[in-house]
């Protein structure tokens, strides 16, 4: 991969990570406890271990569209994923070089809601008539930080993001948020001492105030026992929606959250010492049971259990 594609990624992650940081205050309360405890001297201590993003399954949109991005930089696409309950498919995508986080894409099967949510949700994503992507110099990294952070369609109104809401949680987050960061991760496995194991970590996020997502419990765990993830529930966010008179009405909705994530030492490596342990030496990819609760972070039912939700 040429240097300068992978200048132009650190550029992309960086422009990501910034607009996120200062719209999830969870982000800097979290690393201030971290540091004031001692556990890292400085949030550039932290490994990401993924971000995500969510996109609608339409012409011209969704998972199609949007790994373009992420290709051009040398990510590879690896498992598919389906979620039967929530209508969501998604791949993940391991990244070109150590330094740099997976990527997980989620879409919504927009044809499997109601026949009424997807007259909503057509009404406004028909107006991209091209893939946007298309359109892009991915080599110009300000060009695609502000496309990540672009509106794709006109800003929805309060009627239509609860009547998605009432059938779509997902939906009516993606149609407010488009492209919008959904989560950073942390890589807790290479925190030091008892905090490299996510219950513990959990444990000091509660002490710390954090409402953790209880979907499921709080720690999510594969079925082989390697990948363990929990997340905080999201924070409620001023958001403004087309009042349908050409003006303004402003809702408190659902906003982003963060994400932590365990990743065991394999049987065949567990031999190692700790120091000599690497990436590969551990669980890898995701798993479709522990990401259907974590799609749930934004989900009512968690965001209600937050103070001042």
């Amino acid at each position: 991969m040429p240097t300068d594609r992978l200048a132009a990624l650190s550029a992309v992650l960086d422009g990501l990570m910034s607009r996120y940081r200062a719209q999830v205050p969870d982000v800097q309360e979290i690393v201030r406890e971290m540091v004031r405890e001692g556990i890292i001297p400085a949030e550039e201590a932290l490994e990401n271990d993924h971000i995500a993003f969510r996109t609608l399954g339409v012409p011209n949109l969704g998972i199609a569209s949007l790994e373009r991005v992420f290709l051009h930089y040398g990510y590879q696409r690896r498992d598919r994923y389906h979620f039967a309950e929530k209508k969501l498919d998604a791949h993940w995508y391991a990244p070109p070089a150590e330094r740099f986080p997976r990527i997980f894409i989620s879409q919504l099967r927009v044809g499997e809601l109601s026949p009424e949510a997807q007259r909503i949700v057509h009404s406004y994503t028909d107006l991209v008539r091209e893939d946007p992507v298309g359109r892009l110099d991915l080599d110009d990294a300000p060009a695609v930080v502000a496309f990540l952070h672009a509106p794709l369609w006109r800003t929805p109104t309060w009627a239509d993001y609860v009547r998605l809401r009432d059938e779509s949680e997902y939906a009516a987050w993606v149609i407010y948020n488009r492209y919008y960061l959904n989560h950073f991760t942390i890589a807790v496995h290479n925190l030091p001492g008892a905090y490299g194991s996510l219950e513990e970590f959990n444990r000091f996020l509660e002490l710390h105030g954090f409402t953790l997502n209880d979907s499921g419990g709080k720690v999510k765990t594969s079925p082989d026992g390697k990948l363990l993830q929990s997340s905080t529930v999201a924070a409620m966010v001023d958001a403004e929606f087309d009042d349908g008179r050409g003006g303004v009405e402003r809702k408190r909705i659902a906003g982003s959250y963060v994400e932590f994530a365990e990743r065991r030492v394999l049987d065949e490596f567990t031999h190692l010492p700790p120091h000599e342990v690497r990436r590969e030496h551990r669980r890898e990819g995701f798993e479709s049971g522990n990401a259907d609760r974590i799609f749930e972070s934004t989900y009512t039912a968690q965001t209600g259990k937050r103070d001042g939700a």
